[in-house]
């Protein structure tokens, strides 16, 4: 079972950027598909972004597509989500998911995912 943890939320003005991180505890990261997902107070959790296991594969909500952008490096385990030109409406803490046993293709559908993380809050002030 691999762990994921988060890192890199804060508060930021619109406008501006920030990275996230996400740490798996496990090298079979490498095979999975992973993704991740946002919720805001009051919402359900949303897809945000989703990366292929070969990174061969991205996929975007529509409203982030041209601001954020997903990346990973299986050698160091980890998982990246760049945020810029942030709004906010971007504020919800932030969560990266994982997917074992697809390694070529992305999903958005949040019941696909196993494995959580905790989570990161990333506040965006107007």
């Amino acid at each position: 079972q691999v762990q994921l943890v988060e890192s890199g939320g804060g508060l930021v003005q619109a406008g501006g950027s920030l990275r996230l991180s996400c740490a798996a505890s496990e090298r079979t990261f490498s095979t999975y598909t992973t993704g991740w997902f946002r919720q805001a107070p009051g919402k359900e959790r949303e897809f945000v972004a989703a990366i292929s296991a070969t990174s061969g594969s991205t996929d975007y909500a529509n409203s982030v597509k041209g601001r954020f952008f997903i990346s990973r490096d299986n050698a160091k385990k980890e998982l990246y989500l760049q945020m810029n030109s942030l709004k906010p409406e971007d504020t919800a803490v932030y969560y990266c998911a994982a997917v074992p046993g697809r390694r070529f293709t992305t999903t958005s559908v949040i019941n696909d995912y196993k494995y959580w993380g905790q989570g990161t809050q990333v506040t965006v002030s107007s």
